[in-house]
């Protein structure tokens, strides 16, 4: 992953109030000047940024399936070699799940603990409002200043730098909106942990976190050594705010600059194969949904340039690229093998241009990787003068596995909660891309 626009992101150890008030500045504090709402593409992003003009990227805690991690490239990034494995993260999350555990009382280790196979993990997490789908787990807000502090280190232990300040991020813009916006939804700010399976570094676990938009899934078996994110929500409301500071913080960046980048480098017959209408549709593989996975619409993989493939496993590490290098590698290098089976659409703006059209919805699928990013057109009642917070600005995505969601451990349930709402997913009847 590439955050270019980020500081060394400092410990998360504060009270829950206190780290709610800062969490934007927190997660890119005096470093986001530059960032607008239509940004340079080749400077922002969660996933390794290659424009079609520019192939140069910055330091990442992530990498790709076209290039390798090499001593030179860990030591570059000021690293140890045993950080960026996958056996460091799976270490150290155990660590940190374990530790968090002991500031717990009983009644609440039993209240964060479930078994690994118990399908309540399929059902405790949406894009949805706490206030609406009911999360497994502890809710921080109920803990003590010491339990919120090891509860995020848990949190911090999984994710590579890069993705824990994503994830402070969009936390961050929840606190901006209770503080700012004319929403009165009590959900705003209100996190859950959950570990289903006991933390361990040599079974499977897997650590549930989330709230309204953000839905963490990372299943860890040290004895296979993997970690899996799959399905995982990630999402933003608004996609860019001012933190306490005066910064502009944009959580998700790196998802619009990778994806138009892609579409940048397509040629117009392949734009035109790709685009399927103006009108943006809704997820139809929601968080708490059973799925189809649909594909066999739009471009395929198979019809992209080597260039243009790269640039759309780009797109791809911003979901599966949240811990460290060889987890992030071992990913893409699986969906990399099926890319040319992998589908591509895309609708409404073609251009990247946040103050015109109504955003974009574009989708991913294959037999090892389905994700879907889309712009929801609603403000959900959380409007703040000056911002947009619908469309442009209110961001839902979702990332799943058709062969391996929740690791193979349970199937997935419908939820009895809402899900992501009614819409087709390819976005209308399909056609040429507007001019503009």
């Amino acid at each position: 992953m590439t955050l270019p626009m980020t500081t060394s992101l400092p410990s998360p150890r504060r009270t829950w109030t206190r780290f709610a008030a800062s969490i934007a500045a927190l997660a890119l504090a005096g470093s986001l000047a530059a960032c607008g709402t239509t940004a340079d593409p080749s400077t922002i992003g969660t996933g390794t940024t290659t424009s079609a003009t520019s192939s140069a990227t910055s330091t990442s805690s992530g990498s790709t399936a076209a290039s390798s991690t090499t001593s030179a490239d860990t030591a570059a990034a000021g690293t140890t070699a045993d950080a960026t494995t996958t056996a460091r993260t799976v270490t150290d999350t155990a660590a940190a799940a374990q530790a968090f555990l002991a500031t717990l009382t009983a009644e609440q280790q039993e209240q964060v603990l479930y078994s690994y196979d118990d399908a309540t993990r399929t059902t405790s997490w949406s894009n949805f409002p706490v206030t609406f789908v009911e999360r497994a787990g502890l809710n921080l807000t109920d803990l003590s200043e010491e339990q919120q502090a090891a509860a995020l280190d848990v949190l911090e232990a999984l994710l590579s730098e890069d993705a824990y300040t994503e994830v402070t991020g969009i936390m961050g813009g929840d606190q901006f909106l209770l503080e700012n916006s004319s929403s009165t939804e009590d959900s705003l700010g209100q996190y859950y942990i959950a570990f289903f399976g006991d933390p361990s570094d040599t079974g499977a676990w897997e650590v549930q976190f989330g709230g309204h938009h953000l839905g963490i899934n990372a299943t860890l078996d040290g004895t296979a050594g993997t970690i899996t994110f799959a399905p995982t929500h990630l999402g933003s409301q608004p996609a860019v705010y001012t933190d306490e500071d005066g910064n502009e913080v944009q959580p998700l960046a790196g998802m619009y600059e990778t994806a138009f980048a892609f579409y940048d480098s397509l040629d117009a017959d392949q734009q035109a194969a790709l685009y399927q209408g103006e009108e943006v549709s809704n997820l139809t593989c929601a968080p708490g949904d059973t799925c189809d996975f649909p594909t066999g619409t739009g471009i395929a993989g198979a019809d992209l340039t080597d260039a243009q493939k790269q640039l759309l496993l780009d797109v791809i590490e911003n979901w599966v690229g949240l811990a460290d290098e060889q987890t992030t590698a071992d990913a893409l290098a699986e969906i990399e093998a099926t890319l040319d089976e992998t589908y591509v659409t895309w609708s409404g703006a073609t251009v990247y241009d946040m103050t015109q059209g109504e955003g974009i919805y574009f989708q991913i699928s294959g037999p090892d990787v389905f994700i879907e990013f889309s712009n929801q057109q609603g403000s959900a009642g959380a409007d703040v003068t000056g911002y947009t917070t619908g469309g442009w600005g209110h961001i839902h995505t979702i990332y799943r596995d058709p062969t391996n969601d929740y690791a193979g451990s349970v199937t997935q349930e419908a939820s009895t909660g809402m899900t992501g709402g009614p819409g087709g997913g390819t976005g209308g009847p399909g056609g040429t891309p507007p001019n503009g």
